[in-house]
């Protein structure tokens, strides 16, 4: 997770990463990596990308008028999820699959 550090004269990004890339043993791996995928043809790459939508989100928090109460609506029983995935590959979207309900072994592999 990335936060601002405050500097007397400017905002910095601040980025953390993993402790473990310290250690001799996954350097030597991430090299290894870096090295292997720089013969993979784009081409031949497939990313498999999940997202998804649940029809019960409110809001949990508002804003109104000092002294007034702040009313909401929900809806009420009908709540569900859906589920969008597809492969992203160089030349555009494939396969794209929408679900009922939220992602399972049984929905990955078909």
């Amino acid at each position: 997770m990335a936060s601002l550090e405050v500097s007397a004269d400017h905002l910095q990004k601040k980025v953390i990463h993993a402790a473990e890339q310290q250690r001799p043993d996954v350097q030597i791996r991430r090299a290894a990596w870096t090295v292997e995928r720089r013969g993979w043809e784009p081409n031949h790459l497939v990313f498999i990308d999940e997202s998804g939508a649940r029809t019960n989100l409110v809001r949990q928090y508002g804003r109104c008028l000092r002294g007034r109460r702040l009313v909401a609506y929900a809806p009420h029983g009908h709540w569900k999820t859906t589920t969008f995935v597809v492969a992203l590959r160089e030349a555009g979207l494939t396969a794209p699959m929408v679900l009922d309900g939220a992602m399972n072994g049984k929905a990955f592999l078909a």
